[in-house]
Order: structure tokens, then C-alpha cells, then sequence
């Protein structure tokens, strides 16, 4: 397995994490306010490497530190902009319209690859393929029969320009020797940001129950902390836009949780938008075999 692979092995099983926390962060608004609840996640995130990781982020690189604000800053409004956006949209399509990143990556990339000093990745054919292929299966997703467009879907469209943004940024920002100390720095800044907002936008409130501890734990250990240490580790070694065709998996793979979990319906053409997206995402794998498909665009 080379190492491109190994890191996109790696990214799919972090999807499958992601995909699950639609659901659980729908039902967690139960019992708090979005910026409130998106505050404390942070901040427990970086408090737990903190104490486990005290000498490795105790003293950390001026670059690090500013790439990894840059990087706190997307991700903190992208996951406020989703956050508040679940109050008015579904579980289901809140992860489609995230999806929609899929979409905005390469178009980001190819226009900040030309400001900042990023190695230049051009694109194949077979990316371009599995972007149109992912945006297809997205429109079918998001489209079920009954469903408008709404505040919440608009939001999360927002979400995902944001997600572009810090996809491609991170990819600019692996360059730092210590990825551990990047996502330190990212935590820190979302939470920092996430208390702020609070205070000055919402009125803030948290119901400390059993469902809300537990599901805070996990959406904090293994959808924070670990998903983005290897989001942050392993991303370089591929390109943003095959790492973005990964990602798209998210909205299939929250589909089934939401249906499974809350009822939630994605009917005929979303089964039908899950698997154009799984054929996007063969396209762009298996493009190293297809000469055809290797051609770059500049």
C-alpha cells in the first residue's frame, strides 16, 4: 500500500466517525445552545491534549501557532454555521449540503494555490469527473420529495465553504513538523472563539444529563481530537481534492445513521445520489490505472 493510499485508508475511516456525529450533535441540541455546546466541545478537546500531551504543545512554534490559528478560524465558524443550522434542517440533509464541499475544494484550491506559496497539485481529468459526479449525487440527496430549501440548508452551505477553505489551508499548513501541535492550537482557537460567540450572540444554556456527557465524550474523543490529529497527519500525503471525494462519503454514511437512529428518509433518488458519489469516488481512486483519466488540466 503506498502511502497516498494509506493516508485516504486512513481519512475514510475518519468519514465514517464524522458521518455518525450528524445525528448525535441533532439530538445534543436537546440539552444545550449551538455556540455554547460548540465552545465547550473545543476547549475539552484541547484541555484533554493538554494534560495527556503537556511537553509536546507546551512550547510551540511561532508558524505552528499562526497556521494553526488560521486553521481555528475556519473551522470554528464552519462548525458554528453547522451547528446552528441543524436547529432548522435535518440530520440527513444538513450532511448532504456539508457535502457540497466536495464541490467547492477544487475550485478553492485552484484559486489560492495561486497566493499562496502551496506546491502546485494540477488537476486530472478523473478529479474533474469525480467532482461532477459527487455533485450530482448531492443534488439527488439534498432534493428529497416534500423537502425546501431552508435557513438550515443555507447555513450549511456556508459550512461548506468553509470546509473548503480549511481543507485547502490545511494542506498549505502540513508543512508543520507537529501535527499534534497544530490541532492544540486549532481546539484552543475554536474554543476561544466559540466563548465569545456565545456570550455575545446567544443566550447560552447546558442540561448536564447522562445522554448529553456521553455524547459530548465521543463527539469530543473520537470526532475532535482523533479524526482531526489524523485529519491534520495525513492529509498532506494525498491532494485536497481526492481528500474532499473522501469526505463526501460523510452524507452517505449519515444518511444510514439518521435513518437508522431517527426514521429520517432519504427516499429513491437519494439511494440513487449515495451511489453516483460512490462511483465519483472509484473514479478519482483508480485514475492512476486509466491513462486516459491521468491527463492533467493546468
Amino acid at each position: 500500500m503506498t502511502k497516498q493510499h494509506r493516508a485516504e485508508v486512513y481519512m475514510l475511516l475518519v468519514t465514517v466517525i464524522w458521518g455518525s456525529t450528524f445525528v448525535i450533535s441533532k439530538n445534543l441540541l436537546n440539552y444545550t445552545s449551538p455556540l455554547a455546546y460548540t465552545a465547550l466541545r473545543f476547549f475539552l478537546s484541547a484541555a484533554l491534549v493538554l494534560i495527556f500531551f503537556y511537553k509536546r504543545v507546551s512550547l510551540i512554534p511561532l508558524s505552528t501557532m499562526l497556521k494553526g490559528s488560521v486553521l481555528g478560524v475556519f473551522l470554528f465558524f464552519g462548525f458554528a454555521l453547522q451547528t446552528i443550522g441543524l436547529q432548522y434542517t435535518s440530520a440527513s440533509k444538513s450532511a448532504f449540503f456539508t457535502g457540497m464541499l466536495v464541490v467547492l475544494t477544487p475550485i478553492v484550491h485552484y484559486i489560492v494555490q495561486h497566493y499562496l506559496k502551496m506546491e502546485k497539485k494540477p488537476l486530472r481529468i478523473a478529479n474533474i469527473i469525480g467532482v461532477l459526479l459527487a455533485a450530482v449525487g448531492l443534488f439527488l440527496l439534498t432534493s428529497p420529495k416534500g423537502s425546501e430549501f431552508n435557513l438550515g440548508d443555507g447555513l450549511t452551505l456556508g459550512c461548506a465553504l468553509l470546509f473548503a477553505l480549511y481543507i485547502v489551508y490545511l494542506d498549505f499548513a502540513s508543512t508543520e513538523p507537529d501535527k499534534l501541535q497544530l490541532t492544540y492550537i486549532q481546539f484552543l482557537v475554536c474554543g476561544i472563539l466559540g466563548l465569545i460567540s456565545a456570550i455575545l450572540f446567544e443566550k447560552s444554556y447546558i442540561v448536564f444529563e447522562w445522554q448529553f456527557i456521553s455524547s459530548l465524550l465521543y463527539l469530543t474523543i473520537f470526532a475532535t481530537i482523533i479524526s482531526m490529529w489524523v485529519q491534520n497527519k495525513y492529509q498532506g500525503d494525498t491532494t485536497p481534492t481526492r481528500a474532499a471525494l473522501i469526505f463526501a462519503m460523510e452524507p452517505v454514511i449519515a444518511g444510514a445513521f439518521a435513518y437508522y437512529f431517527r426514521g429520517e428518509l432519504i427516499g429513491f433518488a437519494g439511494i440513487i445520489g449515495g451511489s453516483i458519489i460512490l462511483l465519483g469516488l472509484f473514479v478519482s481512486e483508480f485514475s492512476d490505472n486509466i491513462p486516459v483519466l491521468k491527463k492533467e488540466i493546468d
